[in-house]
């Protein structure tokens, strides 16, 4: 009863993931001129000699004729786009669940401008701090045999189940 909301931001950021850094920009609004400016810091912060491979979710400001003619006059970058139904890379999800674990979660912001200072010094502190890459602890094989095995285990308990339905 006494909540009171003082506003949002919309956070675009970019991890990248061979040394774990972050590009973030606090705006007001999330449509496709906002993803085109932050498009435009991408640019200016990654070497001009480096391709730029970006993976997206499947939001319409991603698709937007304008981002997609930005795309056109931008070959080093290259979207990719995560299937419908999945959800964001576990690298970023991970990386906002920090964000808001370490600096919004118990805060309190009297204002946006508040909420944007906030991020941004988790941003400036994150960055500062030794970044690491997300590492996976599991190689391909090793997470294919261990859905393998469920999968196994799954028909074991389904073929049992069955029959002694049919009992």
């Amino acid at each position: 009863h006494d909540y009171k909301r003082n506003g949002t931001t919309t956070l675009f950021a970019a991890l990248n993931i061979l040394d774990g850094t972050v590009i973030g920009r606090n705006m007001q609004k999330h449509r496709h001129q906002e993803f085109i400016r932050f498009l435009n810091t991408i640019n200016a912060s990654v070497p001009s000699d480096k391709a730029v491979h970006v993976i997206l979710d499947n939001y319409a400001v991603h698709k937007h004729a304008k981002v997609r003619e930005w795309l056109d006059r931008h070959p080093r970058f290259t979207f990719h786009f995560t299937p419908t139904p999945c959800s964001w890379l576990n690298a970023v999800e991970g990386w906002f669940s920090i964000l808001t674990e370490k600096q919004l979660k118990r805060g309190s912001h009297f204002s946006v401008a508040e909420l944007k200072h906030a991020i941004q010094q988790f941003l400036d502190a994150h960055n500062a701090k030794d970044p690491r890459p997300f590492k996976w602890t599991k190689t391909a094989d090793e997470i294919l045999a261990r859905i393998g095995s469920l999968c196994e285990r799954t028909v074991e308990i389904h073929g049992r189940s069955t029959s002694t339905a049919n009992s």
